[in-house]
């Protein structure tokens, strides 16, 4: 199931214009040149801001997304024949050997079946050549985060060139720990159209993650801060041996 946000090709074509402010990448560049990787394998890789940052770079990069819409955006983007797209998800990936392999932003807390998150667990660690690194970042449930996601704190009104004005907002939907489920509200102005797209989130426990990735053969390098949002996030770095 992919989120409408992500899926709706006039919510995909947005999605950069309404979250301009991608400084929450810095640190995974910085990691990127931390661990001198060439290869890398970005998973829920959206509409390519990550992986085209890289490619700018002179990094390998193979992004993967289950979206179509999302990655019809990514392509049409400057650059975009530097990057290998693949349209679906790291369950089923093809032979790799990269220096990592990154789920930036909610990646790893949208996969919220736990089948399908040990099978991603399972996807990265097999397509990491050994020593190479698994990075990734999760809400720390104690925070309680989402009780900030409400109409109030997330209102506003976007004007995007060939669109128009987009009002924009998220409200809470339901708390079920450990899953969170949202609404996303869209409203365009040159038409009147209103779109929504329900996600849900699961938060897991710093432990039960560091659990999670041992039992794929990882070891957990650390466990660090997110720059962007500090002491809200862990970001988990772990290695293949």
């Amino acid at each position: 199931m992919v989120d409408d946000c992500f899926g709706h090709p006039r919510l995909a074509a947005i999605y950069d214009p309404l979250d301009p402010d991608r400084s929450d990448l810095d640190a995974y560049l910085r990691m990127t040149e931390e661990f001198g990787a060439h290869q890398v394998l970005d998973i829920g890789c959206g509409t390519g801001v990550f992986a085209l940052l890289l490619a700018d770079r002179g990094v390998d990069v193979v992004g993967i997304d289950p979206a179509r819409a999302s990655l019809d955006v990514a392509r049409a983007k400057p650059g975009s024949e530097r990057v290998r797209w693949i349209c679906g998800d790291a369950t089923a990936l093809p032979p790799l050997k990269v220096d990592l392999a990154t789920m930036t932003a909610n990646v790893a807390q949208a996969i919220v079946d736990p089948d399908i998150w040990q099978k991603t667990l399972r996807g990265a660690y097999e397509a990491l050549r050994p020593g190479g690194h698994l990075v990734f970042e999760t809400r720390d449930p104690a925070r309680r985060g989402w009780e900030e996601w409400t109409r109030e704190n997330s209102y506003g009104v976007t004007e995007i060139p060939g669109v128009g004005s987009v009002e924009s907002w998220v409200q809470l939907i339901e708390v079920s720990r450990p899953l969170v489920t949202f609404r996303s509200t869209y409203v365009f102005a040159a038409d009147g159209q209103v779109l929504t797209s329900d996600s849900t989130l699961r938060f897991r426990e710093r432990e039960e993650v560091e659990t999670d990735l041992a039992a794929h053969g990882y070891v957990v390098q650390d466990v660090r801060d997110a720059p962007d949002r500090p002491g809200r996030e862990f970001v988990f770095l772990a290695r293949r041996p």
